[in-house]
């Protein structure tokens, strides 16, 4: 298994293509541009209306931009692999890469990589931003939560990435992803949490959330929740290795 271990110069590759691919690299930087842009521009405009305008959860309001955000991590995952998928990419990338699992451990460990890195900082700068507009509802930073809050912003964000790049290399198309994964976050689970509340908890998207609420005494445990998150990714990751080594390129 060693030898299918990522290398420097294919990690480096990797970086070079999404670097190079405008619309991968613009969701990288939407990533932070949407969660903590809308976050704060939310805060500046409604945030100190009134207690839990931005919902009833202080420490999860904080994050009111991570549901915009996502979406972000969802494109840039996507596009990410889907990119493989066109003109015969795939095949020139085997014959420059031809252990698969190589190839596909250093796609998977750029993309995660990259997503969380973005993910730290876009979960410092969303709380820092949107709470300088709360007023006397403002959560202090190292106030209880915070932290871990702001720790499983930049986590949750890179599952999400990885979540949709290993569901784009099994169905080969980053629009057929967005398709399934944008309406899922946005509507199914909302529809799932208040029609079946317990089984929704299990779902991606609400486990993951749960690092950033300040009342854990309903649901899963916020470190539990993310252990959740951790699991749905994975097996989109090892769905995804398992269509790229079975099919041809």
């Amino acid at each position: 298994m060693s030898t299918a271990l990522p290398t420097v110069p294919v990690l480096h590759s990797e970086w070079i293509k999404i670097r190079s691919l405008r619309g991968t690299f613009g969701a990288l930087i939407a990533i932070f541009g949407a969660t903590a842009g809308i976050q704060t521009l939310t805060a500046w405009l409604i945030g100190d209306a009134e207690a839990g305008s931005m919902g009833d959860d202080p420490l999860l309001a904080a994050f009111y931009g991570l549901n915009f955000g996502q979406i972000a991590a969802f494109a840039f995952g996507a596009t990410a692999l889907s990119s493989e998928f066109h003109n015969g990419a795939l095949r020139t990338s085997l014959a420059a890469v031809p252990n698969r699992a190589r190839l596909y451990l250093s796609k998977m460990a750029v993309i995660g990589g990259l997503a969380f890195l973005v993910g730290q900082l876009t979960g410092l700068a969303t709380f820092a931003g949107g709470q300088a507009f709360m007023g006397p509802y403002t959560v202090e930073l190292g106030s209880q939560g915070t932290y871990r809050a702001i720790f499983g912003c930049g986590v949750y964000l890179a599952l999400m990435a990885l979540l949709a790049a290993g569901l784009t290399a099994v169905l080969r198309s980053a629009t057929a992803v967005l398709s399934l994964l944008i309406p899922f976050t946005l509507i199914v689970s909302f529809v799932l949490a208040a029609q079946a509340g317990g089984i929704a908890q299990y779902l991606p998207d609400r486990a993951g959330q749960m690092m950033m609420r300040l009342d854990t005494s309903v649901g899963l445990a916020p470190w539990a929740g993310l252990g959740v998150t951790v699991l749905w990714a994975l097996l989109a990751v090892g769905g995804g290795w398992l269509a790229v080594r079975r099919r041809d390129a």
